[in-house]
């Protein structure tokens, strides 16, 4: 078995590890959009707010001094100040053994609801270690963590006598983690070749994972639930009532929520030994419920067929919690919103403006026509790089609309009688005579003629230069930069 080596207790919650052996054919991370992160922060209110609402009975009472509930209510079993220790043991077996699990680290003089532990006064205690890796884990081996809180001086150990599962709260957990290897196949248009091919490595192929950061919490809850009664979200799957004694164990809670996908470590034959950072904090029910909320929003969108954020939208959501000073990040998702609410005013008036407008002199065309094609390349763009849902909805509306525009501006017919090569519908586009007949015509055609000598020469530079030099994946983007400007100078021209 792994032993940890090269043991420093920190003074205070160390940063998170980096990863320096980060996931092979990890691609970068798409761009950030603040939208995701309010819709995030709508269905957390959601979880935590409304739902459980639906699932409350009468008020808890709140327990007596002595740690006894009233008649028909369960307690908690470790009362606030209830002096605990906590073990971490690393096994390859699922159910823990002290026979074929190694002990990690061993936390001492802990108390619940303590919250100024630890040298710097914040509740937290730190493990540094690194961990060797054995020729099982190298080959896709499974490791489990199995956490142990017991009372001070309790018996961990489920097979002896004097073992008492009140005393002792055992959580395992698998920490290898298993994901398939994406490789984003990019090539060059011209020669064919990739600078993102990884040696040794298939797409898809099956490869196990070690996060280095572990986040431990006791939960110090001393309300009581009524036996026998629903227990409300997300309570009801973490209180397991004892009806002989009347009382459930307390929460022992691994807070994986601000593990990033980012720090994954793959583990390899060179891979020789993994790190690991354990933190110990005691948390609040409020941040149980955030945390939990976070699951449940998963299960909910499973159930009603909404699509998953990716692992790269999730991670840029919680390092920008992490990283952005949070009046900074209260008023940039201030200005979303209401940057939402202008877009769609903004939908609504262009709507209204050509609906009603009945003649055309004064308005370019042509103009109109550009933005179509530019608007088109955009909604390519998006759809190729699996764009944030919301953006990519905000954008093919815009497409829609300037769609519409088209009809508004100008006179389109279809001729079913003279068919293109005996099949196609015969499309017929011209001028409404609002415009065909004014002077605005003659000025749309200038000033396009002018603005092509400066656009055209850049499209077509920047065309030759993407298709050369850059890679693309699977040649939509390079057959994007060709649609852009074939388009544009005919629109130009």
């Amino acid at each position: 078995m792994p032993v940890a080596t090269a043991v420093e207790p920190a003074a205070a919650a160390a940063p998170a590890v980096a990863a320096e052996g980060a996931a092979e054919g990890e691609q970068p991370a798409p761009q950030n959009t603040w939208k995701s992160m309010i819709w995030r922060f709508i269905s957390m209110y959601i979880m935590i707010s409304v739902i459980p609402s639906f699932f409350k009975g009468k008020s808890t009472p709140v327990v007596t001094p002595d740690g006894k509930a009233p008649p028909g209510q369960a307690s908690n079993m470790w009362q606030t100040g209830t002096p605990f220790e906590l073990y971490l043991y690393m096994s390859t077996e699922e159910t823990f053994s002290l026979l074929n699990s190694s002990l990690l680290c061993h936390f001492e003089g802990l108390k619940m609801g303590e919250w100024y532990d630890g040298e710097e006064k914040n509740g937290q205690r730190n493990f540094l270690a690194n961990i060797p890796t054995t020729v099982d884990l190298q080959n896709n081996g499974t490791m489990y963590l199995h956490i142990i809180s017991a009372r001070n001086d309790a018996q961990i150990n489920p097979l002896h006598p004097e073992y008492k599962k009140h005393d002792v709260v055992i959580v395992s957990r698998i920490w290898t983690r298993f994901k398939k290897l994406k490789i984003e196949s990019t090539t060059n248009l011209l020669t064919g070749e990739t600078k993102n091919k990884i040696e040794g490595a298939e797409d898809g192929e099956i490869i196990s994972y070690w996060h280095p950061n572990l986040t431990l919490s006791m939960l110090d809850d001393q309300r009581v639930w009524p036996a026998g009664q629903p227990i409300p979200p997300p309570f009801d799957k973490w209180i397991d009532i004892d009806m002989e004694l009347m009382q459930y164990k307390p929460i022992l809670y691994i807070n994986d929520y601000w593990e990033l996908n980012s720090d994954l470590i793959a583990i390899n034959d060179t891979v020789k030994e993994l790190p690991l950072n354990i933190i110990y904090s005691p948390i609040s029910v409020f941040y149980f419920q955030i945390y939990e909320a976070q699951k449940m929003q998963k299960q909910w969108n499973g159930m009603l067929g909404v699509a998953e954020a990716s692992d790269e939208e999730n991670d840029i959501v919680k390092r920008t919690m992490l990283e952005t000073n949070p009046y900074i990040l209260g008023v940039t998702i201030v200005v979303s919103l209401v940057h939402t609410v202008f877009e769609f005013l903004a939908f609504k008036n262009d709507i209204q403006f050509w609906k009603s407008r009945k003649s055309l002199e004064g308005l370019s065309i042509r103009s109109i026509m550009f933005n179509m094609f530019t608007q088109l390349i955009v909604v390519l763009y998006v759809l190729d790089n699996d764009t944030n849902t919301m953006v990519a909805i905000s954008v093919c509306i815009g497409l829609v609309i300037e769609g519409w525009k088209i009809t508004k501006v100008m006179d389109i017919s279809v001729d079913m009688a003279n068919p293109v090569l005996g099949i196609i519908p015969r499309v017929t586009i011209k001028d409404k005579s609002s415009y065909a007949e004014s002077p605005t015509k003659r000025y749309d055609k200038l000033a396009f003629k002018y603005l092509s000598w400066v656009l055209t020469p850049l499209l077509v530079v920047y065309a030759v230069y993407s298709i050369v030099y850059e890679e693309h994946k699977d040649g939509t983007p390079g057959l994007s930069v060709c649609v852009t400007v074939t388009s544009s100078c005919s629109v130009l021209s």
